[in-house]
């Protein structure tokens, strides 16, 4: 139990129980517990397996590698339709957690077995993602915007192609891939920083904000 991550759970208003008891259960898995992402997460020789997390309506383990997972019980969750490796268990009470005790370590356990024959998610490549008729038409008619779209990472090029896709209506598409032309045009990843204060390069902590006009 790492004390630098108590904070998360007495500040915790909605599922302190269930975070709590979610803790219990993964530590006595014997993985190492980390701050990473405002969260709780866990790891297992320096790689991370799972982390917990709540939210309105539940609270979660998320394995990072859980698409990897036989899910016996038929129980993983696909938090949307574009997450490719991790998969979640939800909760809505204690009780839930406390009946599924067992369950629940049995996949950690699994997910521990997976990082320790080094098994990997093959993941789409970036030309696997739509590209929007909207985006198209921007690239065929900016050279400059499709030279620096190319050159980015193929990482960054999936983070934006899965934002501007997003949308149903075209008008919001059209929106999204307007305001974030200057950030591709920098060579800046969707949510890389431009404030250049972040403490968490390339990702932004939010350092702008307390700029003095």
């Amino acid at each position: 139990m790492n004390p630098k991550l108590d904070f998360f759970f007495e500040k915790a208003t909605k599922w302190q129980e269930e975070l709590m008891k979610l803790r219990e259960i993964v530590l006595d898995c014997g993985l190492t517990e980390e701050l990473k992402w405002g969260v709780p997460c866990y790891t297992f020789n320096k790689t991370n397996v799972v982390l917990i997390h709540g939210f309105k309506e539940y609270c979660a383990i998320n394995f990072f590698k859980g698409v990897l997972l036989s899910d016996a019980e038929g129980i993983l969750i696909q938090q949307t339709e574009n997450v490719q490796e991790a998969r979640q268990i939800r909760f809505t009470s204690l009780q839930q957690i406390i009946e599924m005790f067992s369950t629940v370590k049995a996949y950690i356990f699994e997910a521990i077995e997976i990082e320790k024959i080094g098994l990997k998610v093959t993941l789409k490549k970036t030309e696997d993602f739509e590209l929007i008729a909207e985006f198209q038409r921007v690239l065929d008619k900016n050279t400059e915007i499709n030279t620096a779209f190319y050159a980015l990472t193929p990482g960054r090029q999936r983070a934006y192609l899965l934002h501007f896709s997003a949308p149903k209506q075209s008008s919001t598409r059209e929106s999204r891939i307007q305001k974030c032309i200057s950030q591709i045009l920098k060579g800046k990843g969707l949510n890389d920083c431009t404030c250049g204060l972040s403490k968490r390069l390339p990702n932004c902590d939010g350092s702008h904000k307390y700029i003095n006009a």
